[in-house]
């Protein structure tokens, strides 16, 4: 069917509600929204979906979150996991608690049982309530740090890891074989409710959660030594954090926790925030408010869903607030664990960190320092939660921790996605050795620069949205791959890496061998002076980005060259 064919057919066939309805008659004139609307499906791609909430087969509403979920449930029933549930969990956005039980009662009217959650919950806790409840699967109504006009639906498998190839591409031709609205099963919530196919859930799992949490500290008798000193300003962005950072937060004995309040609440516009994004520096200015009125220590955010951590810290030198990127607090973090589990006799055999191939260069340099497996996989927090999985069936390696650049990381294995209130948890206790040994988050920062040498990433991204947007993106990856640059300005290219062909090229020698990593529409460039950049299509956002990173003898050197850096790129653009 054409667009106009697909309007006219929501607009005229009965299994569309009255009120959907009258939101495409408000369109009528408008042929551009309309095509917007219609002519495509809302893509479920490797990550599920994710789009603006409205009418039409290119948004989510109700009848594209069942279509998605009769797909996954016809997948679920061909892998024989019918008896064993999903888990369900959504965040403070508009829709969400509605999408979660369209998805429930879809699954419930296939005959399988859905677990949801009394309210809103993080989603790496929703990781951890399908291993807990054993269940073959897991969704998240969510669109992260996406606009407020966005919601999303994440999948996820036993293992409690967004699900990966090759499961991923399977469960989606499941989702587009669904072609028929009218083939999409459903039921009443006192139906599947009475069928025991509908399970409220919250508390018991909830306090699970925060044990699991709790063994991941190393020094509980320093949080209490400096207690009375140590002071917290922390943000959930109007999300899901507020309930569980505070809770694991109060019970390991931090006392000064100062919740902004304009942004404690649950808020599906986010009326404070322009963009609820941790990366985001304008996203601090009312936390960085109260920190100065409260000489507060660390900043903290985590995002909507509460799997990303954005942070600052007190420069005691200068009395300013530092913003940390996600590389920064991911190294603090795990140099911490590493450092402090091998002093302490804590630290397991054969261990293992895991980060992306797009994340800073430090995490390697770190690893190595300590003794420690380093492993690197593709973009996507679902390719580290696979190899803890992989470890748990070779019995090969034990995993310590994992990171992804975007500010997510997993100190534990008790989730298998990234998890910003384990996160908050592991990064107070960094705050809190700091303040024992006299020195702020940044002092300890500027130690490891000083240590490891001073490495510095950026991104660039260019958003082209629409139709033509997604041509030109295509037409910008096929000239770096069938013309790579053979320099970035005085930066040779050492080795070029086309992950979708799956070839990592030798300039010099001409050689070619394998990546190593599953196929993805990846290009990478390595190159000299420990510098590199990194090109791929965004899964989520109507993006190219490029990521890169430079290594410097100091902050102005580093910063200088991560400059250039991007200043060539562009002009190879």
């Amino acid at each position: 069917m054409s667009y106009k064919e697909q309007y006219d057919f929501w607009l005229s066939d009965t299994y569309f509600d009255e009120a959907t309805k009258d939101e495409l008659r408000s369109i009528a004139e408008n042929e551009k929204e309309i095509e917007d609307r219609f002519y495509k499906e809302l893509e479920f791609g490797t990550g599920g979906l994710r789009g603006v909430i409205g009418a039409g087969t290119n948004r989510m509403n109700i009848y594209t979150v069942r279509k998605a979920t009769q797909g996954l449930a016809n997948y679920i029933i061909k892998q024989g996991g019918k008896d064993r549930g999903v888990a369900i969990a959504y965040d403070s956005r508009r829709m969400s608690p509605e999408f979660a039980d369209e998805a429930a009662l879809c699954l419930a009217a296939n005959g399988i049982k859905a677990y949801v959650f009394d309210a809103l919950r993080p989603t790496p806790e929703l990781s951890f309530a399908l291993r807990t409840l054993n269940c073959i699967s897991g969704i998240v109504i969510t669109a992260s740090h996406n606009p407020p006009e966005y919601n999303g639906y994440k999948a996820y498998w036993e293992d409690g890891a967004q699900v990966a190839s090759p499961r991923d591409k399977e469960i989606i031709t499941e989702v587009k074989n669904v072609t028929d609205y009218h083939e999409v099963k459903t039921m009443s919530k006192e139906d599947a409710m009475a069928a025991g196919l509908y399970q409220v859930i919250g508390k018991e799992i909830d306090d699970a959660y925060m044990a699991e949490l709790k063994k991941q500290i190393i020094h509980p008798e320093i949080i209490k030594e400096v207690a009375d000193d140590i002071k917290i300003v922390y943000t959930p962005f109007h999300g899901t954090g507020n309930v569980p950072v505070r809770r694991i937060l109060s019970e390991l004995g931090f006392k000064h926790v100062y919740v902004v309040p304009e942004q404690e609440l649950p808020d599906p516009d986010f009326t404070t925030l322009e963009y609820p994004n941790p990366e985001d520096p304008k996203a601090f200015t009312l936390a960085l408010k109260l920190a100065k009125e409260k000489n507060a220590d660390i900043v903290l955010a985590t995002d909507p869903d509460a799997d990303r951590l954005g942070i600052y810290a007190l420069d005691a030198k200068t009395g300013e607030y530092v913003s940390f990127t996600g590389n920064m607090s991911g190294m603090l973090i795990a140099e911490y664990i590493l450092r402090e589990r091998t002093a302490t006799g804590t630290m397991p055999e054969d261990p293992a960190m895991v980060s992306t191939i797009v994340t800073t260069n430090m995490a390697g340099a770190i690893a190595r320092d300590y003794g420690v497996k380093f492993i690197e996989v593709l973009t996507g927090f679902k390719y580290i939660g696979e190899q803890i999985k992989l470890f748990e069936q070779s019995g090969s390696n034990n995993y310590v921790f994992g990171l992804e650049e975007s500010y997510g990381c997993l100190a534990g294995t008790h989730a298998r996605d990234k998890d910003a209130v384990v996160a908050v948890m592991c990064l107070c206790e960094v705050a809190a050795w700091c303040k024992k040994n006299g020195l702020t988050v940044w002092d300890q920062m500027l130690k490891l620069y000083e240590k490891y040498g001073y490495y510095k990433e950026t991104q660039y991204a260019i958003t082209l949205k629409g139709i033509d947007g997604a041509a030109q993106i295509a037409e910008m990856m096929n000239k770096l791959r069938n013309d790579p640059p053979k320099n970035f300005g005085d930066l040779k290219v050492k080795e070029f890496r086309d992950y979708d062909k799956d070839v990592a090229t030798d300039l010099e020698t001409g050689k070619q061998k394998s990546t190593g990593l599953p196929k993805s529409n990846v290009l990478y460039f390595d190159l000299t002076n420990d510098s590199w950049c990194c090109a791929r299509p965004s899964g989520t956002e109507p993006k190219i980005k490029f990521y890169m990173g430079v290594k410097g003898t100091s902050i102005e050197d580093a910063n200088a060259k991560v400059e250039k850096l991007t200043e060539d790129l562009k002009a190879y653009l």
